[in-house]
């Protein structure tokens, strides 16, 4: 039988201004690239900025083109930021701001206190108009106290040692494209977090010698992707894209015990003809089965059971089309059918609709309304939440309502905006809440708790502001209204009875940034990121209003010439103490010196 737990609302505003000069070049890019950035906590947050292209943007808008700089702050407190699928990579500049045309491959080394040390490296083996062949790896790690913020002047030592390398392949025929690649990974790590509840009457000190927080736990993953493309703009369009996934947790709640494996085949299509030139009409979907093996239960020398929970289930999405354009507009008609097999087998449909029209120069109205299927795969989980109980299967969450309406505009040379808001709905929601571990177990690991209704009302802004090559300004906005409500499945709950938050769920969220050049070869950029009102539950312990993340970081990087240049990077410079997760402290102020090489 499920825990129980209690709600209230979430809700608020957040944004801001920027000014324009009419000084800047007005073809600075299209459209089509124009980025959104979003970094909301949920289950797929990633401490680092993802972009993500908007769909059906108009050519004539444009938007002032800044160099994307991740939202540094203390990303030793999460995984290593991976790209959602194999891909083939570009020879790196990076920290160096000098063009890398005609160079092959790319070495960057940086190391600061905590002992934390950024590796990157990779090689163009093949750079032709046809043939692309790179081999890359990237090192992250860290091995430093942090200091508790629940008092008593304790620390805790934080390992990290995530490894991740691969060899991509892709070949351009006439009429197709033709990519591969494989990757493994390997990333070890202790359960550092505070534990909750082992003993009330204990002091923390005496808490923490019982629980494991030296054995270092390892998930290893290997991927391999195989697809297929038709060339853009062809009158029979296709995709098809293969992708198999073998994820494995060494142990389970503790170091006698043996963690599962899960292997996934994950294929993805889309395929679609064009008439009149204006108008396709499409069939896309994803298909993926989940696999796993599981050791044998067995009773530890206390008296508890180590086990697994996870069935074998497949998950289907199909999503028919129809796309028609005009000279200044763009319109996508269609649906979405999901559902997943298995003991909790379930059936959801969702629009998938969007539409943008010029209402101005160089000014878009648009909507969208869509849904999605998430996996909660043990692997996608473990990208975004390192310290979830790998054990326990989350149920698939079914996405039905995302909607979006906003408008954004290029109208000044300089100048890029995007006004927004939105309303997203879910069933079958994951909440993530720190849990009491075993006794001489892992402490503090993470529970998903699935099965929960939530909804998202929402809005925002994001502005840009450039002016010529001498700095950048960047900032988005978001104010987050949600509610959580039980599933069907919790025992002596009402479904229609309100949780008292959505935990770990942000009310406010402010990324800014600032990019500038002084002087030829030097550029230094700030990052800001700003998330309030996240609450926890600690079930006896009672509800808990996290601290705000309040993170600022700056990257100082100078290049000699097209081969060689130096970085500095200053994280959490305004030495806030924050967790991403209850119990699980970020790093405070900290230093990186490094190099970066062009080949």
């Amino acid at each position: 039988m499920k825990m129980r737990y209690n709600n209230k609302t979430l809700g608020v505003i957040a944004l801001l201004g920027i000014a324009c000069a009419a000084n800047a070049q007005e073809d600075l890019t299209t459209g089509k690239k124009a980025l959104e950035r979003e970094l909301t906590l949920e289950r797929e947050y990633d401490p680092t900025v993802q972009d993500a292209n908007k769909v059906n943007t108009l050519p004539t808008v444009k938007e002032p083109e800044a160099r994307e700089v991740p939202i540094d702050y203390s990303e030793f407190a999460a995984p290593i930021t991976l790209t959602p699928r194999i891909s083939v990579l570009p020879s790196g500049n990076l920290m160096t701001t000098v063009p890398h045309e005609g160079r092959r491959g790319y070495l960057n080394f940086g190391i600061g206190n905590y002992l934390n040390i950024d590796g990157d490296a990779g090689y163009h083996i093949l750079n032709t108009a046809k043939d692309r062949l790179n081999i890359w790896y990237s090192h992250r790690s860290t091995h430093g106290d942090v200091s508790y913020l629940q008092g008593e002047d304790l620390e805790a030592k934080q390992k990290i040692n995530d490894n991740y390398g691969g060899l991509n392949y892709a070949h351009h025929f006439d009429q197709l494209s033709l990519k591969m690649g494989v990757l493994y990974g390997y990333s070890a790590f202790n359960y550092y977090g505070l534990p909750i509840d082992l003993s009330s009457s204990l002091p923390l000190a005496d808490r923490l010698a019982l629980v494991d927080q030296e054995t270092n736990q390892v998930n290893q993953t290997i991927k391999a992707n195989v697809g297929v493309e038709s060339k853009e703009g062809a009158s029979f369009g296709y995709l098809f894209d293969l992708d198999y996934i073998r994820f494995s947790h060494k142990y389970g709640i503790a170091a006698a015990a043996d963690g599962p494996t899960e292997n996934t085949i994950d294929f993805r299509f889309d395929v679609n003809k064009a008439f009149n030139e204006t108008m396709r009409l499409g069939l896309a979907g994803q298909v993926e089965y989940f696999n796993y093996a599981l050791p044998a239960e067995r009773q530890a020398s206390d008296g508890s059971w180590y086990f697994c929970s996870f069935e074998n289930h497949a998950e289907v999405v199909l999503s028919p089309y129809y796309r028609v354009e005009g000279d200044n507009w763009h319109v996508k008609l269609g649906a979405q059918v999901m559902f997943s097999t298995g003991e909790n087998s379930k059936f959801s449909a969702a629009p998938n609709v969007s539409a943008d029209v010029e209402v101005a120069p160089r000014t878009q109205l648009y909507l969208t309304a869509t849904g999605k299927l998430y996996s909660n795969s043990a692997y996608e989980t473990s990208l975004t939440k390192r310290y979830i109980d790998p054990t326990r299967e989350l149920l698939p969450s079914f996405n039905w309502l995302d909607g979006q309406v906003g408008i954004r505009s290029g109208v000044a040379p300089c100048f890029w905006f995007d006004l927004f808001a939105g309303y997203k709905i879910t069933d079958s929601d994951v909440l993530f809440l720190p849990d009491n571990g075993a006794r001489g177990g892992f402490a503090n690991l993470i529970r998903g708790m699935d099965d929960i209704d939530t909804k998202r009302l929402y809005a925002g802004a994001e502005l840009k502001y450039s002016y010529q090559q001498l700095f950048d300004i960047r900032v988005r906005g978001v104010y987050n209204h949600w509610t959580a409500s039980w599933g069907n499945s919790w025992d002596g709950a009402n479904p229609d009875e309100e949780l008292e938050h959505a935990w770990g769920k942000p009310k406010v969220e402010i990324t800014a940034g600032a990019t500038i050049r002084p002087i030829d070869r030097l550029s230094i950029d700030l990052n800001y990121y700003l998330a309030t009102d996240r609450y926890t539950d600690l079930n006896q312990g009672g509800v808990i209003k996290m601290d705000n993340i309040n993170e600022l970081s700056v990257t100082g990087a100078y290049s000699f010439n097209s081969l060689f240049g130096v970085y500095v990077k200053l994280r959490n410079l305004l030495f806030q103490d924050y967790e991403l997760d209850y119990g699980y402290p970020a790093q405070g102020f900290s230093v990186m010196g490094g190099v970066n090489l062009n080949f």
